[in-house]
């Protein structure tokens, strides 16, 4: 069991009145943390300390900023043993997914720290006579980062490394299902030397989440917002953020589509959806919800795809022969569980069945999906998978399309410039061509469209999300006035 303090400009501390709350481990149903639970009055010292220490750490060379980004990174994988016991414990999947995690996360501190010295400008031609005019990027100050459970490295880091980069200071809220993950990150970065309040870590209750998310967002020291979770909350958010003016990132749900033709890599193919829709036990936002294939190669890929997943086992984590986890919570099952009832009882066909016992589930697919189905437009956020047959390239692509989400996607063909004509028609974020809807690379940048959200994380296109752009000029001769 894991014992979780805030932590609030350098220093670890116990919540203003001292209450705290339990995780449950969803492996065991045992105490995997018990964290602070932050009050308002918490809230404000960390946005405090963060305003204090942007003074500081916006001033350093972006070279000294680098410098302690790059020290954070190696230590972030030195404790990549200590991240698997903690996240296995507080999400329950397995010691492969958490060891990702910590990869991708240590790589997007280092590719934070090479974007210090990107963050360029311009030089702007004046009609003003011996007017120098140029468009500066400047930090814009205190930066709040909201992360989710699914992926407890991964995410929590991007919400911080690139506004780091950018010479913003940062309050993470930390995630009420794994505290002690996100925790972690706050405490390596600060044992990297970042300084006093660059980052601050924030842990609450689940039941004081919508009066923290407020104050963070209203306070007047707050200049961006960047969450990453599901739409529903991504909606209040924005909406609230739009009553004081305050430019928020969003990346949300996903219902991704891969497009399958009939001139395919059919184990290709089968592989990379297998890959794509229960890793992670099928919690991640990129994951494959919807397959879409060709008539002339359906009843061939359905056989494959059926025993690639009948020979992928779900259980205990903490068993090395399962190469599933558990999910991340009892109420994840049963809302799974729901949809995949109500698409049988409305003509599905679920060759697998559905196994759930407790948080444990099967991985499972669901033939001859229709749009009275719920499972038809909500994310299942499960190690679910539906699969539909088309005729067209058209229908293929309405289909597609045919979702409120647009994050990732997918197109198999061995014809590329077929692939690419279809794939530049998919209405999403990402789309990738023989390859699985799950792929994310710290260079990349990710985001998506429609309810997916907006904006992007990652690559030199989120110094936009993180920076102001000024206007600046310089008039080097004297200037003619009307008047």
């Amino acid at each position: 069991m894991q014992n979780v303090q805030l932590l609030i400009h350098g220093q670890s501390l116990d919540a203003s009145n001292s209450a705290s709350f339990e995780r449950i481990s969803p492996i065991n149903g045992q105490v995997a943390s018990i964290a602070s639970a932050a009050t308002l009055e918490d809230v404000d010292r960390a946005i405090e300390s963060a305003q204090q220490a942007f003074q500081i750490w916006s001033k350093l060379s972006p070279t000294e900023r680098r410098l302690r980004l790059l020290k954070a990174a190696d230590l972030m994988d030195q404790h990549t043993a200590q991240f698997i016991q903690i996240g296995m414990q507080e999400t329950g999947s397995t010691a492969t997914w958490y060891g990702f995690n910590v990869h991708l996360a240590a790589n997007m501190l280092r590719e934070a720290a090479a974007m210090t010295t990107q963050i360029d400008g311009s030089l702007i031609p004046s009609d003003v006579p011996g007017n120098l005019a140029m468009g500066i990027r400047v930090p814009c100050g205190v930066v709040v980062g909201i992360a989710p459970w699914n992926a407890p490295v991964i995410l929590p880091t991007r919400a911080l490394a690139m506004p780091l980069a950018c010479g913003n200071t940062v309050v993470l809220k930390a995630s009420e299902a794994c505290p002690a993950t996100h925790r972690l990150i706050g405490q390596i970065l600060n044992e990297a030397g970042l300084g006093d309040g660059v980052v601050n870590v924030i842990t609450h209750a689940p039941e004081d989440a919508p009066q923290i998310v407020q104050r963070l967002i209203e306070h007047p020291a707050v200049k961006r917002i960047n969450f990453t979770g599901s739409t529903k909350v991504g909606k209040i958010i924005a909406e609230t953020a739009a009553k004081y003016l305050k430019p928020v990132l969003l990346e949300l749900g996903g219902k991704a589509p891969v497009v399958i033709l009939n001139e395919a890599d059919l184990d290709e193919a089968v592989n990379a959806v297998a890959f794509g829709a229960f890793f992670n036990q099928g919690q991640i936002c990129m994951s494959t919800e919807r397959v879409l294939v060709q008539q002339g190669i359906a009843d061939q890929f359905i056989k494959k795809l059926v025993a690639k997943t009948q020979s992928l086992k779900a259980g205990n984590p903490t068993d090395q022969q399962n190469m599933l986890g558990v999910l991340e919570s009892r109420r994840a099952a049963e809302r799974i569980q729901h949809l995949l009832e109500d698409a049988q009882s409305k003509g599905a066909d679920l060759p697998l069945g559905i196994q759930v016992q407790d948080t444990t589930m099967q991985p499972t697919l669901v033939l001859n999906i229709q749009p009275e189905m719920l499972l038809y437009r909500e994310e299942s956020f499960g190690p679910v998978c539906t699969v539909q047959r088309f005729e067209t390239l058209e229908e293929g692509i309405a289909l597609a399309n045919d979702s409120e989400f647009g994050l990732s996607s997918a197109v198999f063909s061995q014809n590329f410039a077929q692939a690419f004509e279809v794939a530049k028609q998919i209405d999403s974020g990402i789309c990738h061509i023989n390859a699985a809807t799950v792929h994310d690379e710290a260079q990349m940048p990710f985001g998506g469209t429609k309810s997916s959200g907006y904006g992007r994380f990652g690559s030199k296109a989120s110094i936009a999300e993180f920076t102001e752009l000024r206007w600046i000029t310089v008039q080097t001769q004297s200037r003619h006035y009307p008047i």
